[in-house]
């Protein structure tokens, strides 16, 4: 059991990160989904994005994620009637299951646990620029097309990551375990790419430091909506709704005030203290202290 923080959140990471069997049951539908997208839609390329594809999934709470890149031709002009053609036949496929649209994806529920579920998003493949990564359009949500590339952001978090001694990628995991473990409505893929852009102009990383800063920094700039780093999506929202947004904020000030009382606690070397304040952050899922 740990004795300091540091061990805290050392002990803390191998209890988000997903077990073998969680990664396996992740890939057990695969071919089936596949075999039938490729059937319907004479689908090119269906491959992992995500969580769970980067490296950065929370165990119990990520879902697996696969782009299904499809001819333009089966596509239609309105999104939103791809994603219901999609669901539809995903839902012939796997009848029992609760095959719904959760835009920009098509969910298909297989278990009880978030990680036996798969989001399908439909994409249409655009280009293969000079970088490599491919950019495709997937559902904006509103009946149109935006643009997306998984890859190059996937590849963005992946070189920030290696320049800081493969340290964000965890950083990223304590800050989705707080979304997650507090049930704040705020997207995933924000939250990957914000911790990233937060990590890029640091040093060094020092989890219960920068878990601080970064949410100091998120509710001090008012839970804005981000430009793409990579310059392909655009503008990033936060979330999906005005209300989201409301109760986002409201638990992002909660939390830094205990992300900060945590670390003030810790400086005066209350460390029992400190933990306290990051088990109330973590909904006391945070390793216990040991003294």
């Amino acid at each position: 059991m740990p004795r300091t923080v540091e061990e805290g959140f050392r002990d803390f990471l191998p209890k988000l990160t997903p077990s073998a069997v969680e990664t396996e049951a992740a890939k057990r539908h695969r071919a089936s989904i596949k075999a039938r997208l490729e059937r319907d839609f004479e689908m090119r390329r269906f491959f992992r994005t995500g969580s769970f594809g980067n490296g950065t999934s929370i165990s119990g709470y990520s879902d697996v994620d696969y782009f299904a890149s499809i001819p333009t031709t089966k596509l239609k002009r309105n999104s939103s009637t791809s994603l219901r053609e999609v669901s539809a036949a995903l839902g012939n496929r796997f009848p029992l299951t609760g095959v719904r649209v959760t835009c920009p994806a098509v969910l298909v529920p297989f278990g009880t646990r978030a990680s036996e579920d798969t989001e399908v998003v439909p994409a249409d493949f655009i280009r293969n620029p000079s970088s490599g990564h491919s950019i495709y359009d997937i559902p904006d949500c509103a009946g149109g097309w935006k643009r997306a590339c998984p890859e190059g952001h996937n590849a963005y978090v992946r070189r920030v990551d290696e320049a800081l001694g493969r340290k964000v990628k965890p950083l990223i995991r304590f800050v989705k375990a707080w979304k997650y473990l507090r049930a704040v409505p705020i997207s995933s893929f924000y939250l990957e790419l914000c911790v990233t852009k937060y990590a890029e102009g640091e040093k060094s990383i020092v989890y219960a430091i920068d878990v601080r800063n970064f949410l100091t920094s998120l509710h001090n700039d008012g839970l804005p909506s981000i430009r793409d780093p990579i310059g392909i999506s655009g503008l990033i929202s936060p979330c999906g709704t005005d209300a989201q947004l409301k109760d986002a904020k409201s638990k992002l000030a909660t939390a830094a005030t205990r992300a900060q009382n945590a670390r003030t606690a810790e400086r005066a070397e209350k460390i029992k203290d400190a933990f306290y304040w990051w088990n109330l952050l973590y909904n006391d899922k945070f390793p216990s202290y040991y003294y």
